[in-house]
């Protein structure tokens, strides 16, 4: 019988355990939104995780729709990371770095020379927030700006700063790399048929077009890592950072995971539902398809418990399961579901922004 405890193979890299922890934004980077000591000491308390993913990465300036998020575009940025990876690896961890572009989730404050976010459609997204500088110039939660359909060229540029993120991520001393292609950002805003508003090659003609831009990206990301340690974190049915209900949701995801097993994807990360969701929202007849379309290793998240876990893994639905915020509030997360210890319960006020508080002060059993 398979355990969560078991060694994994993902692509030429060996896991300690089919445990992940989750990407978590916790807006807690350091000068020049780099990391420091404090945030290589949360990673390594965490590192028994099978693998570690990286809290979400914004790729260059533009990418960034939220404070205190780290980047992966400067020198500087490198410098810290190469602290964080050397931390995880010290404990015999495996870790990733998740790419980050959040498109229309921005805000004028945050971007280069105060302009429009660029998206897939020039609608700002209702009832969702970017953690920016109101018009008192404090930070807090405001409206995302009205963002700008991109030009070609931009999309091209777009590109060009995943593959030098890449490039930074290998300097960096990462495992690999995940492309955030999920939760309303970017390249969900172009995968959403009703959001997306192109009529060009990346518009909302076709699965193909639609799916045009996540797939650039990894080509991108996997010509200077390899594709066998690049992932893409997608999230169907999602309505995070206002996706609408899309009609062609299951046509375009398909695709989208037929072409990324084409190209060597090392796994694809369903979000199965997001914290703001009662229950799951992919349905599991659609989670049996997407997983024979991508024939790879699947990864799930979401909403998850040790119990649910193992029934998903005993049921062949995927072979990886990502913890999130069970992971902020134990460090010992692996250690606690193997022997049955209790686990620490989080304390939502400390999830974003702060100190060593509510990040790195829980208790290990």
């Amino acid at each position: 019988m398979k355990s969560l405890f078991d060694e994994y193979q993902l692509g030429p890299i060996t896991l300690k355990n089919r445990i992940v922890m989750a990407p978590l934004t916790r807006s807690r980077a350091g000068k020049e939104e780099a990391p420091r000591e404090l945030n290589a000491e949360y990673y390594r308390q965490r590192a028994s995780a099978g693998l570690v993913i990286s809290e979400a990465t914004q790729v260059s300036k533009q990418g960034q729709g939220y404070l205190w998020t780290p980047g992966i575009f400067t020198s500087a940025q490198v410098e810290g990371w190469k602290k964080v990876t050397e931390a995880v690896h010290s404990r015999g961890g495996k870790i990733f770095l998740q790419m980050w572009h959040v498109g229309r989730i921005s805000h004028t404050s945050l971007q280069p020379n105060g302009e429009a976010p660029l998206s897939s459609t020039n609608k700002a997204a209702q009832k969702s927030y970017s953690f920016a500088y109101d018009r008192a110039g404090n930070p807090g939660n405001v409206p995302p700006s009205e963002p700008r359909i991109a030009a070609v060229e931009e999309l091209k540029q777009v590109i060009g700063d995943f593959e030098r993120a890449a490039h930074n991520v290998k300097q960096a001393g990462f495992d690999g790399a995940e492309i955030h292609g999920a939760n309303g950002y970017l390249f969900d805003q172009f995968l959403n048929s009703v959001v997306n508003e192109r009529t060009d090659e990346y518009g909302n003609q076709s699965k193909e077009t639609r799916a045009r831009l996540i797939l650039e990206a990894f080509e991108a990301v996997a010509g200077v890592l390899g594709a066998n340690r690049v992932g893409v974190r997608v999230a169907p049915y999602g309505s995070f950072n206002d996706m609408k209900p899309d009609p062609k949701v299951a046509e375009t995801f398909l695709y989208l995971a037929q072409e990324l097993h084409e190209r060597g994807a090392v796994y694809i990360h369903v979000v199965r539902g997001s914290q703001l969701d009662a229950a799951p929202v992919v349905p599991e007849e659609f989670l049996i398809k997407l997983r024979k379309a991508f024939g790879a290793t699947m990864l799930l998240t979401g909403g998850l418990t040790k119990e649910i876990a193992e029934k998903l893994l005993q049921s062949d639905l995927a072979d990886l399961f990502g913890f999130g915020t069970l992971f902020i509030s134990n460090p010992d997360l692996v250690e606690r579901f193997k022997n049955n210890w209790p686990l620490n319960s989080p304390d939502p006020k400390t999830f974003y922004g702060g100190d060593a508080k509510g990040y790195t002060d829980y208790p290990t059993y």
